[in-house]
């Protein structure tokens, strides 16, 4: 018993520490994007727009046609997609043949307040997708999406379909009438009234106050259960070092721009416009049946930030004749770290990818 209290104040001491970090990265301008852990796999940026740092990373041995466009979420950093050797997306994808290239979203200032999901979309993307197209001479590119970057390449996919060879969803928070999840209570539970009061006061949303909406979703976990887990693991080898880096990963939040907190907390979780056809993105309104291309609808069975009952409206929205749902028995993060997803549901995605890519041919990048 007295090795369990040690531990739990030691792990509390620690867990203030990095909130007091991921605070401080939160408040400065610019942000210290210097600080990520280093990468699995070696990148070049290759180009820069708007707030959209373009990352490429090479496929290993010859390379696939189609090189497949990762779009991250604009609210953490993005390393949990390269996590660890043996636990990366990216190193997973390059090491069976695709040439990969992220997102990695400068976090915004106070002169960016008024960017929203056009100027992500239609500003940023489609400037990154023209950079792949002739960086790569092809048309069409695969657009893999995770969580909120899911949405993005939802909205990208249907407002420029002739780009997108095949889009895959990753934790694709669709239907969010869903009140499954705290964080969906969350959204729709803040009034516009404190959305106007934020955005006035402080311009974006603060990085502070997306995380403290990660928190609530599982408060006794972030207090007290994966300190337990630790103890428990204490002995297993890597456990402690994969633990820290995930803490990392949970305490690297970015602000968001405040167009686009409006528009996440007014137009999708409070009127679910994306789902019912009334979503408009600039000048363009956005039709899901715009999308005809191959998608893989990716799931976590256990996901408690994204429902799966929130992902899986996705294929009666779309026209795709060729349509998947991969529902798999891992959480939210599982989904990009686990073991067990990195030794069965990757192999399955980059297969359904192979399948669908063997009338492109493959050729080795210059």
């Amino acid at each position: 018993m007295w090795s369990l209290m040690q531990h739990m104040t030691e792990s509390w001491t620690d867990g203030t520490v990095q909130l007091y970090n991921g605070l401080r990265r939160g408040w400065s301008t610019p942000f210290p994007t210097w600080e990520d852990p280093p990468p699995v796999t070696p990148f070049e940026v290759v180009a820069d727009y708007g707030k959209l740092r373009l990352r490429h990373y090479r496929a290993q041995g010859a390379a696939y046609q189609t090189p497949v466009f990762l779009v991250y979420a604009p609210i953490k950093r993005p390393f949990i997609l390269d996590f660890q050797p043996g636990r990366s997306v990216i190193e997973g994808l390059t090491t069976r043949g695709f040439s990969v290239y992220l997102t990695d979203w400068m976090p915004p200032t106070s002169v960016d307040t008024w960017r929203g999901l056009d100027a992500y979309v239609n500003h940023d993307l489609v400037r990154a997708v023209q950079c792949i197209q002739n960086r790569e001479e092809i048309d069409q590119i695969t657009l893999l999406g995770y969580c909120l970057g899911g949405l993005f390449g939802a909205v990208y996919t249907a407002l420029h379909s002739h780009t997108v060879k095949q889009y895959i969803a990753l934790a694709l928070p669709l239907d969010l009438s869903i009140r499954e999840i705290p964080v969906y209570a969350l959204g729709t539970g803040i009034s516009p009234e404190t959305i106007a009061l934020i955005t006035a006061t402080y311009g974006n949303c603060p990085a502070w106050l997306v995380h403290a909406g990660f928190t609530a979703m599982a408060p006794i976990h972030h207090t007290l259960g994966k300190y337990m887990d630790l103890y428990r693991q204490r002995l297993r080898a890597g456990y402690a070092d994969t633990f820290a880096l995930f803490e990392r990963w949970m305490h690297s939040d970015v602000p968001l721009a405040g167009r686009l907190f409006h528009e996440l907390c007014i137009d999708l979780f409070r009127q679910n416009q994306l789902l019912r056809g009334q979503l408009q993105v600039g000048k363009h309104h956005v039709d899901l049946h715009h999308i005809t291309c191959p998608v893989l609808n990716i799931i976590g069975e256990y996901d408690d930030v994204v429902h799966p009952s929130s992902s899986l409206p996705l294929l009666e929205h779309i026209s795709s004749p060729d349509k998947q749902d991969l529902v798999f028995p891992v959480g939210h993060m599982g989904l990009a770290v686990s073991s067990v997803a990195h030794r069965e549901l990757w192999p399955q995605v980059s297969c359904w990818l192979a399948e669908r890519n063997l009338t492109s041919g493959r050729h080795v990048p210059q």
